[in-house]
């Protein structure tokens, strides 16, 4: 969070709010300096006394980790901080206060409009909205000059109130706000805060910029349809989609980012390059790899299974369903019922189709004794699994109900963490940085020592692999994020989170670790004194899925993939029919080369052919008229550096090959 950190500007200053028989409290300023004040002391006095280049920047406060408006008043000490406009975090308050505003003008031109909720996110705000109509494009143009109106007419300001819960719903049915009764009703505090805007009254928790000045540079990007609640069988809403900065200069980034990302969406881009598709007549979230996206898939999957195999994995495959039985000892048939396809089998007999692949991996571990000597042992398996995700939740190769994981599972001791991790760190860079993702961003996510009755396993296991987790980040000297309490019950994990060409994260690589299964399995190892303990199981993939990787891949490169990632690695183009059999003796020498050609022998102009090879993203396009064919030459064309000029054949497939043998 932003705040100023110059020794001594907090010192002995002086609030005019003085309040006699108050409890006093203390707050603690950036430099050290301690205060005490009276409890309820208005935040703004606090703010008062700082620099006016402060001042005029600071849009909310922290006090002892908790956010408050500048409007409120201070109820708790602890450690003081002022959140100034564009620092870190200052844009949750941004886009919170900009969805009001957003709100407001909808409810302006809409009358009798119905609201859900309307949060902050990552990359903009949203309000989910009950309508009588449906919204258009042109109706954001609408908004958003609404927006533009209410603000230069002045006079708005954010006001808050707290209301005990019964007002609170009686206001929201005056007002004819289901929704917002609805959230009343599950809300158990027996106060709860409401936020005014003009005529515009939200149940929120806040905090808003003090000052409208704040909110003038925003776009609203589109719209969408969302459930109440996530529920399909509850109302479906319209979601107003937007975004705003402190700056028009980073709104602009912002926008250009997102025509750059529309022009890599992988949803186009996959079609349009004949890769991949979704058919919805086949059931949605099921992937149709065409001839050219399977080339691709199969390139991405060998150069896997060959790097596995070179770092001591045994490579397996595991059946696409089991008997439910092997998902009651799992636990996933108790907690992850409602996300498995079930089917019915003879004599009462229940199986279902893989939501994941540890359980088949258990299994094969098991099928003999393994003492301390034969640890660490490592399955690894590109294993298709299914999980019944809702409709809406679906989204292109990124969230599918049909998936290839590329999972492992090592088994070892305790001794041996330490080192086990270590080599998942180094295989997920080698591997990462081979498809060009040279930026990650690191979570680790840790348990509650709190709370340890959640969590499977004993406290000194989760203190043993959380420390070789931190050894590995911190061997590297990679800046990561802590994430207390976030660990799922079974165990501790790290994430890698991809930056791809134009700055967005990605979800990729998980190290995991897992207490569950080998208890629930009795999965155990005999030690070097002849008794039986249970195996420290580390659950990892590096790419997360085939799937959602290749989707990542498209967008990274807008599709127009390295060498050796092409589905199509050159064309040859013959000028006229007289060089057609000169084009496909060529293309039969790169072929046998192990390069993937072919040959444009369309009726079609030769400026045409070759910018249609540009369309599709051929890397090479190589151009035969008479005189190459007389000399035994191309005319070499590369996508990124142009032409190139002739080369003979043999000079083109060496110079190819070392380009694909390298993986440039």
């Amino acid at each position: 969070m932003g705040y100023i950190r110059r020794s001594g500007v907090y010192r002995n200053l002086g609030f005019p709010h003085r309040v006699d028989n108050l409890d006093m409290i203390e707050i603690t300023y950036p430099d050290g300096s301690k205060k005490k004040i009276a409890d309820g002391t208005p935040i703004m006095e606090l703010v008062s006394g700082l620099p006016q280049s402060v001042r005029k920047k600071a849009i909310a406060a922290l006090i002892g980790g908790r956010t408050y408006d500048l409007q409120q008043t201070v109820e708790e000490g602890g450690d003081f901080e002022v959140i100034l406009a564009g620092s870190k975090g200052s844009l949750d308050e941004l886009r919170h206060s900009s969805s009001h505003l957003m709100a407001l003008a909808v409810q302006k031109l809409f009358p009798g409009v119905k609201f859900a909720i309307g949060p902050s996110i990552k990359d903009g705000f949203y309000y989910d909205i009950l309508l009588d109509r449906r919204l258009t494009p042109e109706d954001l143009e609408r908004i958003e000059k609404k927006m533009k109106e209410l603000l230069e007419a002045g006079g708005l300001k954010f006001e808050r109130e707290v209301l005990p819960r019964d007002e609170a719903r009686a206001l929201f049915e005056k007002l004819d706000q289901p929704f917002k009764v609805e959230l009343i009703n599950g809300i158990e505090d027996d106060e709860v805060s409401i936020y005014k805007l003009g005529e515009f009254t939200d149940l929120c928790t806040g905090p808003h910029v003090p000052d409208m000045k704040f909110l003038k540079n925003y776009k609203l990007t589109s719209l969408a349809g969302a459930y109440w609640r996530g529920d399909e069988k509850r109302e479906m809403l319209q979601r107003i989609y937007g975004t705003s900065f402190f700056s028009a200069d980073d709104l602009r980034t912002e926008l250009d980012r997102r025509e750059e990302a529309k022009k890599r969406d992988h949803r186009k881009l996959g079609p349009q390059l004949e890769l991949f598709d979704i058919k919805e007549e086949a059931g949605g979230g099921l992937v149709f790899w065409y001839p050219k996206g399977y080339y691709l898939r199969e390139t991405i999957e060998n150069y896997w299974k060959a790097l596995h195999r070179r770092n001591g994995y045994d490579v397996i495959m595991t059946p696409h369903i089991a008997d439910s039985k092997l998902w009651k000892i799992s636990g996933h048939l108790d907690y992850y019922r409602d996300n498995m396809f079930i089917i019915d089998g003879d004599e009462d007999q229940e199986f279902v189709l893989k939501p994941m692949n540890c359980p088949y991996h258990v299994l094969i571990y098991k099928s003999k004794i393994h003492s301390y000597r034969d640890l660490p042992i490592r399955y690894a398996e590109l294993g298709t699994v299914y999980r019944k995700e809702r409709s809406g939740t679906l989204h292109g190769l990124l969230r599918v109900r049909g998936f290839t994981q590329d999972d492992a599972h090592i088994f070892c001791t305790p001794e041996q963490l330490d080192e086990e991790v270590d080599k998942c760190f180094d295989l997920a860079h080698e591997i990462l940085t081979t498809f060009g993702f040279h930026e990650y961003t690191v979570e680790l996510s840790v348990h509650d020592p709190e709370n340890m009755e959640k969590y499977a396993g004993s406290e000194q296991e989760w203190q043993m692999a959380e420390a070789a987790l931190l050894k590995a980040i911190e061997k590297r000297d990679i800046p990561f994020e802590k994430m207390p309490g976030e660990a799922v019950f079974y165990g501790p994990k790290i994430d890698l989170k991809l930056i791809d060409a134009i700055g967005r994260g990605w979800q990729a690589t998980t190290i995991q670790f897992d207490f569950n299964l080998p208890r629930r399995f009795d999965v155990r190892y005999v030690t070097s004194e002849g008794t039986k303990e249970y195996v420290y199981m580390i659950h990892r993939a590096l790419l997360g899925s085939i799937e959602r990787f290749i989707g990542t891949l498209t967008e990274h490169y807008a599709g127009a993939f390295p060498l050796w990632l092409a589905p199509v690695q050159a064309v040859v183009i013959p000028v006229s029919h007289d060089q057609t059999e000169y084009a496909m003796d060529s293309v039969k020498r790169l072929v046998e080369a192990g390069i993937r050609a072919e040959a444009d022998l369309r009726d079609e102009k030769l400026g045409y052919r070759i910018r249609d090879a540009e369309v599709k993203k051929v890397p090479y396009m190589f151009v035969a008229g008479k005189k190459e064919m007389d000399e035994g030459t191309l005319d070499v064309r590369s996508k990124k550096k142009g032409r190139l000029g002739t080369r003979k054949l043999d000079e083109i497939i060496e110079e190819l090959v070392d380009e694909i043998e390298k993986k440039a």
